[in-house]
């Protein structure tokens, strides 16, 4: 497309916004969710050991760990009583955190004699006086102490996929490209400190995926004449995705790393993900060269990855096929307990009923839709096992499975200014529509993110 194809239509999306989705019912147990029993849990993970698979973690790192400390600025900024408490619990807690082993001796010895102010922590913690981490990504803050070693989430994913699979794990972070030097002079330390060689690969989100900006007079949007680009969103790093050409990818965020001491259950239930994944890939592989729909009717019963309209419209053994040959996710969902985050719901669109994984900006928050939302018995922790490849083990080219009338419409002000813009189907939402998909229960404990820096003082992130 030329320039003001691309305009028109980035407009008409925006404008004309028929993004959000028709919930049809919220994915429960023994509905589209598989809780499995203790002798079926042992038997994924066993079938995933027995592999002796070479996992490839997925993991998106270019969040700005400015947002830990949102209170922190505030304080600094403009004083107020809200963040009373939240300023508080930091500084009556300050040697806890992992960071604390990096502060020079004077400030240390000011914390322990209590003569030290909020001010003056702030401002060491945040200024690149100190140690910046008011303009690193989050994955370079430090997250974990494990004596004598301070780890940040980047280190800490790396060693735990790598206990996974006795060294085979493979990595690749999308990152912001100005902070590559710095993430990889994380990782040298961390192989220094190991004595081990990581396999580590790295890309960036691409800026032609950046969204144009509009004004509510339906106009680009600019600044000084400089017309204003948004980035798309992670739905945009399924280019990256696309990139990997391997057929076991685990994705995970960044945020969401337990201390190396109290990892056993998340490295348990990935092994479980990826046996999972691989069970339900040998059982489509039958199928798709002995199709019938008595044995499609039997997977499905197991699995609960179709809906009653999908199997309808399957008649013959060619259609068969072309229903399960696609990319196939195992995706672990944990039980509601008022955490933010998409769901998995059934949904409707043009009469037909598929199950996705669904954010809340994507649902209308009135009248039955609302209440279908607030009837979700789980939520996405985002991990996920995936397959990329055909049941014939050729790689898919995965926009091909994407659903574009699926994006998101954002409303921001930049610049003292009001704009609109859209963001690209999530990398797990709409750019994951069709694919192959199973939804299984798994624990809270495999879900600590770190939104603010006092999440760091739950028991998951402590020595």
């Amino acid at each position: 497309m030329n320039r003001q194809e691309i305009i028109n239509e980035q407009r008409e999306k925006v404008f004309n916004d028929q993004s959000k989705v028709v919930l049809f019912a919220p994915c429960r147990i023994g509905e589209g969710i598989l809780k499995l029993s203790d002798e079926e849990w042992k038997e994924a993970e066993k079938v995933f050991k027995k592999s002796n698979a070479s996992p490839t973690y997925f993991i998106p790192a270019s969040g700005s760990g400015s947002r830990m400390f949102a209170f922190l600025f505030d304080f600094l900024s403009d004083p107020n009583a809200s963040d009373l408490s939240s300023i508080e619990r930091f500084m009556n807690h300050i040697q806890e955190f992992a960071f604390y082993q990096l502060l020079p001796n004077d400030l240390k010895v000011k914390i322990k004699e209590n003569s030290i102010d909020a001010e003056e922590i702030a401002n060491f913690l945040l200024s690149d006086s100190g140690l910046d981490f008011g303009n690193l990504p989050k994955g370079l803050i430090p997250f974990h102490y494990n004596e004598p070693f301070v780890l940040n989430p980047f280190q800490e994913h790396v060693l735990q996929g790598t206990r996974l699979s006795n060294g085979r794990a493979k990595f690749h972070f999308t990152i912001q490209s100005e902070f590559e030097d710095k993430i990889k002079s994380s990782i040298s330390s961390l192989e220094i400190l190991t004595g081990k060689k990581y396999s580590i690969s790295y890309s960036s989100q691409s800026k032609a995926s950046d969204s144009l900006a509009f004004t509510n007079d339906q106009e680009v949007a600019s600044v000084d004449g400089v017309e204003i680009r948004r980035p798309a969103g992670h739905g945009a790093l399924l280019e990256n995705l696309n990139q990997i050409n391997e057929e076991l990818i685990f994705i995970k965020n960044i945020d969401n790393v337990q201390h190396f001491n109290s990892s056993n259950y998340s490295t348990e239930t990935w092994s479980v993900l990826g046996g999972m994944l691989q069970m339900f890939t040998n059982e489509l592989k039958s199928l798709f060269n002995n199709p019938t729909k008595a044995s499609l009717l039997k997977l499905n019963e197991k699995y609960q990855f179709l809906s009653p309209t999908e199997i309808n419209t399957v008649k013959t053994e060619e259609e068969i096929r072309q229903i399960i040959n696609r990319p196939t996710r195992v995706c672990g969902m944990v039980r509601n307990e008022g955490q933010p985050g998409g769901g998995p719901f059934w949904i409707e669109d043009n009469g037909m009923i598929s199950k996705q994984i669904v954010e809340k900006a994507q649902i209308s928050l009135k009248g039955e839709q609302f209440r279908l939302m607030v009837k979700s018995t789980h939520f996405n922790p985002v991990m996920i096992a995936l397959n990329p490849m055909n049941l014939q083990d050729e790689k898919l080219e995965l926009k091909n499975y994407r659903d574009d009338s699926k994006y998101f419409v954002v409303n921001k002000t930049q610049k003292n200014q009001e704009i609109k813009y859209m963001e690209l189907p999530g990398l797990w939402n709409g750019s994951m529509a069709n694919w192959n998909t199973l939804f299984i229960e798994i624990s809270q404990k495999t879900f600590s993110p770190v939104k603010t820096v006092l999440d760091l003082l739950v028991d998951e992130h402590k020595r």
